[in-house]
């Protein structure tokens, strides 16, 4: 008995065209074109990922550290004196506070002076 994958290959087609909708030009016409298109955006996609975490992390910390200079403190001095004082806070929430609550991060800033 012969096997006919007309059909699966078809949906396999379709499902990389359907993937490539809204690229610029051939890439979202030609298969061929558009397999290559979407092998690659998935590899950026996948990347972009992991660098998300990188990149909120720098973020986060660029903040903290412009936040304590406004108290008179260093980066790298808050997050010792932190430690030091047992506060145990992400840099996501201190960063999150020193945009939206500069009161109570100056109260920590203080902490984390008096705690050196």
């Amino acid at each position: 008995m012969r096997i006919k994958r007309g059909v699966n290959a078809v949906k396999k087609r379709r499902k990389i065209l359907k993937l490539a909708k809204g690229y610029f030009g051939n890439k979202s016409k030609s298969y061929r074109i558009a397999r290559e298109a979407v092998m690659k955006s998935l590899n950026y996609a996948y990347i972009g990922r992991k660098r998300r975490k990188r990149d909120m992390r720098s973020l986060w910390i660029a903040r903290i550290n412009a936040g304590a200079r406004i108290n008179g403190l260093s980066y790298s001095k808050l997050m010792h004196g932190l430690k030091v004082a047992g506060i145990e806070l992400n840099r996501k929430v201190l960063a999150d506070l020193a945009v939206t609550d500069a009161a109570a991060f100056a109260e920590l800033c203080g902490k984390a002076k008096a705690a050196l």
